[in-house]
């Protein structure tokens, strides 16, 4: 019987070693996919934990930046920023005081060998209110007593002068007006006298003013004033009665305040700055105006230059002094010197602040030009060269600067490019003083007069109202203007007081 054909349909054909390779190819590829796959997606992985751990680092690095800016901030002391000298110490570091660098050789303390005593001269005969001669008991030599009365004493020379200062018994002085009614002999009418108008209210225009000093000039909260007049000049006054005195003050130096105010528009050269001022916890500002032979203050809610609108006028002509603050630079496009201090100590302080090598190089170079304008510039002062002399000597000092300006426009460090901006934008602004008179490098005069109201804000907090607001820069410009022109404060506000009370004009201020 022959054999059936084979059918595929029933009986597979063995694998061939090409099939079987072809598949473990297959699979292999299958595998290495896989694993490249794998291997992308840990690299994808990989890439994303780096970034992350990147972008972790940096900004752990911009913290430490920060924390290390912020700490630089708080150890910023006068030196290094616009802070005044009495924080030093308290709310920044304590600025290093004396020499930089001690001398080798132990001194003793006081006055050294070679230096000029000094001793209190002797006041003249016609300030001298009583003389008491003063003769020797008995002879030096052998004993006999001697005559005590210069009429029977004989001398021989000049008398030793000995002057000793002394008070009077303080004790106030009290004056009774008896204001009787008078018949008319005429009509037999009564009329009573009218009270003199020096003597309004109960105290005299001398202790008006006294009170007044104290608290302004002397910077004396209300109740130490009340009780140094109950224990020192006997008294009895309150606190109520301290404040009246102080506002009639006030209302009597209006009109020199007022005039001398108008007038500092006219002025050729004006140094102005401003601090921060408290009525009843409201936040003010005060600010301070200094002329040649004047000071204004001002006390405002803004720190705008709508003070300087009111004060100086739409458009001032005269050369304004201070320091880089926005609202000036607004105000005025004309003539204007900007402050020395100021930039040196915003140098000092960005050099500290950011540690870095460019940074540093632009603040040495800045601070070594700083150094050499003023080297010269006490030159000039001393009048050892004249004015032609500190234009000419300054004109390279001024190039190097504008240059250095000019080459940190772009740094990526923004205080150095702010401080080259400086430089480059308002280089004129800082020579403006070694061309015109009366000129000074430094904004020292304005921050000198804020330095008094300053110190009379930490002990009074501010004012409470407006009026008190009014009275303080009226008191402050009086007696600071007082001291400026050599004019006795006292006897200036007591005379003004008279005047209040007798309905005249007080003394005017202003220079002639």
């Amino acid at each position: 019987m022959p054999p059936s054909p084979r059918t595929s349909s029933t009986r597979h054909r063995p694998p061939t070693d090409g099939e079987a390779l072809r598949r473990e190819n297959e699979r292999l590829r299958q595998q290495v996919e896989q694993l490249r796959q794998e291997l992308k997606e840990q690299a994808n992985q990989q890439s994303e934990r780096l970034a992350n751990k990147d972008q972790e680092i940096a900004d752990a690095e911009k913290k430490i930046s920060d924390l290390e800016r912020q700490l630089g901030l708080r150890l910023q002391n006068s030196t290094t920023s616009s802070k005044p000298p009495s924080s030093d110490g308290l709310a920044g570091e304590q600025r290093e005081r004396g020499r930089r660098k001690k001398s080798n050789s132990k001194r003793k303390p006081g006055g050294q060998p070679g230096h000029k005593g000094a001793c209190r001269p002797l006041a003249p005969a016609a300030r001298v209110d009583e003389i008491r001669p003063v003769l020797p008991v008995a002879c030096r030599q052998c004993g006999h007593g001697l005559p005590q009365t210069l009429e029977q004493a004989k001398t021989s020379g000049a008398a030793r002068l000995h002057q000793v200062t002394e008070l009077p018994p303080i004790r106030a002085r009290i004056v009774e007006y008896q204001c009787h009614s008078v018949l008319c002999p005429q009509c037999g009418g009564t009329t009573r006298a009218a009270i003199p108008e020096e003597a309004a209210g109960q105290f005299g225009p001398q202790l008006t003013a006294l009170i007044a000093y104290l608290t302004v000039v002397c910077r004396l909260p209300r109740r130490v004033v009340e009780t140094l007049l109950e224990q020192v000049l006997e008294i009895d006054i309150s606190l109520g009665s301290t404040q009246k005195c102080w506002e009639e003050v006030s209302d009597a130096v209006a009109a020199p305040w007022q005039e001398l105010a108008q007038n500092l528009k006219n002025e050729p050269v004006v140094n102005a700055d401003e601090t921060g001022w408290r009525t009843n916890a409201a936040k003010q500002f005060l600010w301070v105006f200094v002329a040649a032979k004047y000071i204004v203050y001002k006390i405002a809610p803004t720190r705008s230059g709508e003070v300087l609108i009111e004060m100086l006028g739409a458009l001032f002509e005269g050369i304004l002094c201070s320091d880089r603050f926005s609202a000036y630079i607004k105000y005025h496009s004309g003539r204007a010197q900007f402050c020395w201090a100021h930039l040196k100590r915003n140098l000092l302080g960005v050099m500290e602040l950011t540690k870095n090598t460019e940074v540093e190089q632009f603040c040495r170079d800045a601070l070594a030009e700083h150094a050499r304008l003023f080297r010269l510039w006490h030159k000039f002062r001393d009048d050892r060269i004249d004015r032609q002399q500190l234009i000419l000597r300054s004109i390279p000092i001024q190039k190097r600067l504008f240059d250095l300006g000019l080459g940190h426009l772009d740094s990526p460090h923004r205080d150095v490019r702010n401080l080259a901006a400086a430089l480059f934008e308002h280089i004129n602004r800082l020579f403006a003083f070694v061309d015109y008179e009366g000129v000074e490098p430094t904004n020292n005069s304005a921050e000198r007069a804020l330095r008094t109201a300053v110190q009379w804000r930490k002990t009074s907090f501010g004012n409470r109202s407006a009026k008190g607001e009014l009275a303080t820069a009226r008191l402050l410009t009086v007696t600071e203007t007082c001291d400026l022109q050599k004019i006795n404060i006292l006897a200036y506000l007591s005379a003004a007081i008279t005047s209040l009370r007798r309905g005249q004009a007080p003394a005017s201020l202003l220079p002639r």
